[in-house]
This record gives structure tokens, sequence and C-alpha cells, in this order.
């Protein structure tokens, strides 16, 4: 404990105010330390130091004995239902504070005994002490039971409410109404088997009707304050098929060059595509979707990419913790992702968004708590109109030939082992998306299909032999005179 309270050479306490630590003065006016330790106690826990001012500069208690007695009345006294944090004096040089140390509470929410659990909940929002909200204490209560809120029931909606059919193709395999109920995406009510809200997130055509805040808003923002809405776009419908669209309209506004390789051309973006595709699965995943009206905001400025969702982060959580380890507010929802290969780990995504980003050079991405929502911001390169742009913008004085010459020395891309056995598959004659993945010991799931497959169709090395209806069940896919190259080539070199 001591450890946060150790001086710098200025003699002020080294550590800052934050989510789970907070300075006072003294107890001239206690209401405002009650309502930290309530905070505390409903969010991720904390420490309350007495005696330390604002900018870290330690006064000290005159009498910490009496202090302690009268801090540990107060919160008996005024703080519902009982709380009992440790309460320790800490010796800094000649002064003593009173450390007030509150563990994330089992009996939350706790809420001012005067306002009542109706307007005496509050909750830390970054170093900030907030009142909690109607739809915030609903879900301290839930967190605190062990439920979550997409495991209620829609009593409005029915099954034919969900899209069987994409269902299936997302998770690879035919799911009825028993798979529902056993996947938490339906439960029963009476007699009556009715989607849960997991379910109608996961496989409803249009949950807004039932869940006002599950859509996507996307918007191209440009100028130093974001007003100027140069593009937008709604997206609705099942959850885990959003992340594509999302990603589509960031790269039709992100700027994009081919890098040639040595058997085939890829195309190179100006943006991290991979983080941030993870950034928008975990907003997706992580949404509180009990939230009325806030839908998810995925926002294209000339400097950074914004993603916001609703909701704070669940109690325990701090965004420190994020990157270590991750917990699941949707965790129904979440399975349905790693089923469709769009979430690959439970509890890695926002670390490996932190290495991604550095690995290309970009600014430390920044996570914060905002009103009533997770914001994640990716800094960027200028995508300003008025700014030289693309990924070629080092070779913007060459010629042609010469930028092609430099991309092929700066960067030689191989088609990978999986690649090549798709196309060993495939060169023996028409195959299914089913036969081929599982030629290569993968679930017929469409996160496969997108992962795999499809690559290989873009780049010309496989084609549809249904071309007009790419979703056809008696799609197949053939290998191309391109894919011959590839493989032919790829063949000479071993």
């Amino acid at each position: 404990m001591s450890g946060e309270f150790e001086l710098d050479e200025r003699g002020r306490v080294r550590a800052l105010e934050g989510k789970t630590l907070e300075f006072k003065r003294d107890l001239s006016s206690p209401t405002k330390p009650l309502r930290t330790i309530v905070a505390f106690a409903n969010s991720a826990g904390g420490r309350l130091g007495i005696g330390v001012n604002d900018d870290g500069t330690v006064v000290g208690v005159s009498d910490p004995l009496a202090e302690e007695e009268r801090i540990s009345s107060l919160i008996t006294d005024r703080i519902s239902p009982q709380l009992v944090p440790a309460i320790d004096l800490l010796s800094i040089g000649e002064a003593t504070i009173l450390v007030v140390d509150v563990p994330l509470s089992t009996r939350r929410p706790h809420f001012m005994t005067d306002q009542g659990p109706e307007h005496g909940v509050y909750v830390r929002l970054g170093s900030t002490t907030r009142q909690a909200d109607p739809a915030l204490v609903a879900e301290l209560e839930r967190n605190a039971r062990g439920m979550a809120f997409e495991d209620l029931p829609e009593p409005r909606a029915s099954l034919e409410d969900l899209d069987l059919k994409t269902l299936s193709e997302l998770r690879g395999r035919s799911t009825d109404a028993d798979d529902l109920v056993a996947l938490g995406l339906a439960a029963k009510q009476g007699e009556e088997t009715v989607p849960t809200y997991a379910g109608l997130l996961a496989a409803c055509p249009s949950p807004t009707r039932f869940l006002p805040s599950a859509w996507v808003q996307c918007g191209r923002l440009r100028g130093p304050s974001g007003t100027d809405i140069f593009d937008q776009t709604e997206i609705h419908g099942p959850m885990p098929l959003a992340v594509d669209r999302v990603m589509e309209f960031l790269l039709k506004h992100a700027y994009k060059s081919a890098v040639f390789g040595e058997v085939r051309r890829r195309d190179a973006y100006s943006i991290p595509v991979e983080a941030i595709r993870e950034v928008v699965v975990n907003a997706l995943v992580h949404a509180s979707y009990a939230e009325r009206g806030t839908p998810i905001r995925v926002g294209f400025h000339d400097d950074r990419i914004q993603v916001d969702s609703p909701g704070l982060l669940l109690p325990g959580m701090t965004v420190e913790s994020m990157r270590r380890a991750s917990r699941l507010r949707n965790p129904s929802l979440a399975r349905i992702f790693r089923e469709a290969g769009i979430m690959e780990q439970w509890g890695t995504g926002v670390q490996r968004v932190y290495d991604q980003i550095a690995a290309a050079g970009l600014p430390e991405p920044r996570v914060e708590e905002v009103m009533d929502r997770l914001r994640f911001t990716i800094y960027l390169p200028s995508h300003a109109p008025d700014v030289g742009h693309g990924i070629d913008a080092k070779y913007r004085n060459s010629t042609p030939s010469e930028q092609v010459s430099a991309q092929v020395n700066e960067q030689v891309s191989k088609v990978g082992e999986q690649a090549l056995a798709l196309l060993t598959l495939a060169s023996s004659g028409p195959m299914s998306r089913s036969e081929l993945l599982a030629g290569i010991n993968l679930s017929d799931a469409y996160g496969n299909y997108r992962r795999h497959i499809l690559p290989l169709i873009e780049a010309g090395h496989l084609a549809r032999t249904n071309p007009d209806k790419p979703n056809s069940q008696n799609q197949r896919y053939v290998i191309t005179e391109q894919g011959l190259v590839v493989l032919g080539a790829q063949e000479n070199t071993e």
C-alpha cells in the first residue's frame, strides 16, 4: 500500500489520482469523501488518502486516531448496505495520513443512505466520482448476482425473429431451437421458448426492434474538431455481421497502394487494419446493450479512429487491467463471435492491439471512460484532404517503375502454407467451402472462410463456379490459371 504514497523529488505523492486512487485534504466536508468510498466499492475498489492535497502535497491529519474513529462512524452511519473498509494510519515523513482501503464489494450497489438507492449510487469515471443512472444501477445489481443483461428473455420476440440460416453459417454447423437454449440465445418462459437478448444480438435481422442501441453508426469526420461530416452510414442487423461492414466503411476512406510480392499483388492501407478490426470486435462484444438509444459509434477523423461503445468497464476492471485480461460482459454473444472465427481468443485482444500499433510505429492508443461509454482511440498519420497521403507518399518523386521496384525490395510476401494447401486441394477439381476447410483441419465457419478462402478469391487464385450467387448452397470453388502459376512457382522453389 505504501508504494502508492511514495514521494517524488518535490516531496509530493508520486502516484496520480485515478479510478482507484483519490486524495482529500481533510474531512471538513465529508460528503464527497463518502461518495468516493461508495464509488470505489461499486467500481473496482480503491484507496482514499486523507491528509493529501489534490496536487499530492502531504499535509497529514492533526489527530490521526480521532479522525480514524470519525471516518469509521461516517461510513457506518451514511453508507448502505454496510461497508467495512480497512482504515490504516500511514506515516510519511513527519506527517500521518489516513488510508481508507475499499475493496470491490460483493454487496453492491452501495449508496448514500440519505439519498436512497435510486439517487445515491456512485461510480468512478476515471479520476472523478459520478452519480449512476438507473441503467447503470441495474447493471451493478445484475453483476453482483452473477447475471448478464444478455441472458434476459425478450417476451415480445419469438424464435421466428431469429435467422437460423445465418446463425448456422456463422457457426459452421446446423443450429436449431434446442441449440439456441444451450447456447444461451433462447430461454424457456413457461411453455414457450423465446429469444434472449444474446439471441437477438447474434441472429436477429432487426435487433433494434427490441434493443434500441444494437446498431453501429460510422462516420468520416473532417476538420480539427471533427464536425464536418464527409460521409456516414448506419449498420443494422446481427452484430457478428457488422464487423465486416464497419471495416468496409473505414477502408473506403483509407488510402491504399499496391505491394508486389514474389507471386502476387496485395493491397496495403494507411490504417492498421487488424488492430482496428480487433477494437471494433471488442466494442461489439463488450457493449452494454441495456443502454437506450446510444449506439456503437466508429468515427474516422483526420488524425485518429475513435470507437465508442455504450457502457463503462465492468466492476473490478480498470483501463490498466484491460491489457492483462478481459472480462466478458456478453459471454453468449462472444461465443458466437468466437465460433464464427471473428474473435480468435478470449482475454488477449487489447494487448494484441497495443502490440500491433507499436509494430506499425504509431502512437500508443488511448482508452478512457467518457460519460456512459468506453472510448478507444487509435492515432493515425494525417488523412486531412490537404496533406499528401498514401502508403506510397515516400515514393511520390519516383517514376512508377521505381515505385514498383522499391516496393518489391521493401516488402516481399509469400503465400502461406494453408493457402497453398487450399490451392492444392482445389487443383483436383471443384470443391465446396466445407471440403476445402476440412482439408486444412478447420470447421466450416464463416470466419474461417473469410480468413482463408475469400483472400484467395480476391487475389484471383480461386474462382466461384456460380459467381452470380456467392452464397448459393451449390457453390463450388476451382483453381484459376493464376492460382496454378502460384502453385507451380512455389513448387519450383522447394
